[in-house]
């Protein structure tokens, strides 16, 4: 009932006019952007360039400059790589699952949440290619390119080639919905440009686009089919991920629960970042009347359902290394809880199923700084899910003669460091130069309200 009530709350407040909503999101486009912007983008600029450097070392020493050894094989960088894929589901899931299911509160939020899975892939795509060592070499490799090799075609069986398809086309969809998007966004601000220069370029970006009753009937077509094309592409793209270590015979890993749990866990640490963001962005832009308290529970929502289901998943994995009787299975998660990683494992119990229950208190759900802050908790859960699955996974599997430990070097966090630099520098571009919230879909939420009061 409570969720009932709430979904009938205003989605924006103020009494907003159609020029409000232009003049409150487009003045940030077309103006000097506020002190808080560019000590962000500063900041995060810096961290860039830090992490850059690491990049480079890495490229030019080799992947020794990591702390992967013979036996922990994989670690920091798939254990990112899954990070930020994860991180990139919930611009999907709120652009197209929710546009299928007419939700209307996901109009303020979604345009951001689009350009986050972006940035977000592009930052997970960076670490297969530097596992590679020689990507200049290498990441050619990946795609099928018929007799190019004379006749060496890549490995159809194996799961990390589905990565490829899986993870390029979500890319490809992903970035036509969000550009689709923006385009009516483009035509308002071309046609609000006061220099001929800004007038060219998004005149370029708009397409050609008039705001005729033709233009929106092809945009909404294109929108929904893009929808339908990018719904199966949320629940794929992610299980395609487990199959990395699901169709694998190491314990720990050799699971059928793999994934949904790992799509139900991309979709909770999805919305946790998006609400960072967006609670970051709201205040910065002062877009309190757009990222109402009332979109903030609904996600906030979605996090409790979310993370509730992965803890499930957790105990049910717990509950078959018991049932099934297999050793080694039961080894693996006795050693996750109580071995020399216990306090991963633990870290990670903490924040992703204990942390979310404290959004079954609406108090909390509402508080902007209770959600900011478990926002980031969640995050740093998944997180740590990822590592704990990979590394406590492989550092001990059959053989305890070839046991080791994984410590991660200056140059695994400088890459980490990296991605976190060009993520958020690609962020505050995207909120300076286009429109952080699509003006076209909140009138369209004004004018349905307005019919609702007539």
């Amino acid at each position: 009932m409570e969720v009932t009530s709430t979904v009938r709350k205003p989605l924006v407040t103020g009494g907003k006019t159609y020029h409000d909503v232009t003049q409150d999101i487009c003045q940030y486009v077309e103006n000097k952007p506020p002190k808080t912007w560019l000590a962000a983008f500063t900041f995060s600029f810096l961290v860039l360039l830090v992490g850059s450097y690491a990049v480079v070392m890495t490229v030019w020493e080799g992947i020794g400059m990591w702390g992967l050894n013979k036996t922990v094989g994989w670690a920091w960088d798939i254990t990112n790589f899954v990070w930020w894929v994860g991180i990139g589901h919930a611009g999907t899931l709120i652009s197209a699952i929710l546009l299928l299911f007419r939700q209307k509160w996901r109009t303020s939020i979604n345009r951001a949440a689009e350009a986050m899975t972006i940035f977000a892939v592009i930052c997970a795509a960076m670490f297969p290619v530097l596992h590679m060592g020689r990507p200049w070499l290498g990441a050619y490799w990946a795609l099928p390119l018929p007799n190019t090799f004379g006749s060496l075609w890549v490995n159809f069986n194996s799961p990390l080639l589905w990565d490829v398809f899986a993870i390029s086309t979500y890319f490809s969809v992903s970035l036509v919905f969000w550009y689709i998007g923006l385009i009516p966004d483009f035509a308002t601000i071309r046609d609000r440009a006061t220099n001929k220069i800004s007038k060219a370029i998004y005149g370029g970006l708009s397409m050609g686009w008039d705001g005729g009753a033709k233009n929106w009937m092809h945009y909404e077509a294109v929108s929904l089919i893009l929808a339908g094309i990018a719904t199966p592409l949320v629940l794929s793209v992610h299980t395609i991920v487990s199959f990395d270590f699901a169709t694998s015979v190491i314990p720990g890993w050799h699971t059928t629960i793999f994934p949904p749990y790992f799509v139900a866990g991309a979709i909770f640490s999805g919305f946790a970042m998006v609400l960072t963001l967006m609670l970051i962005t709201r205040k910065v832009y002062k877009l309190e009347d757009y990222i109402t308290i009332n979109h903030i529970e609904l996600m906030n929502l979605v996090i409790l359902i979310t993370g509730s289901i992965v803890g499930i998943a957790y105990i049910t994995e717990l509950f078959m290394a018991w049932y099934s009787g297999v050793v080694y299975e039961q080894y693996a998660f006795l050693n996750r809880a109580t071995g020399p990683y216990a306090w991963a494992y633990w870290s990670m119990m903490t924040c992703n199923v204990i942390s979310p229950q404290l959004f079954w208190v609406k108090k909390i759900r509402t508080s902007l700084a209770a959600t900011f802050i478990l926002s980031i908790i969640v995050n740093i859960g998944m997180w740590f899910e990822r590592f704990v699955i990979i590394v406590t996974s492989l550092h001990r599997d059959y053989l305890p003669s070839s046991w080791a430990m994984f410590t991660p070097t200056w140059a695994d966090m400088g890459v980490y460091l990296f991605t976190f630099g060009l993520f958020f520098t690609a962020f505050f571009l995207f909120a300076k130069f286009f429109p952080v919230i699509n003006m076209a879909e909140v009138k369209s939420v004004l004018k349905s309200s307005s019919e609702r009061k007539a």
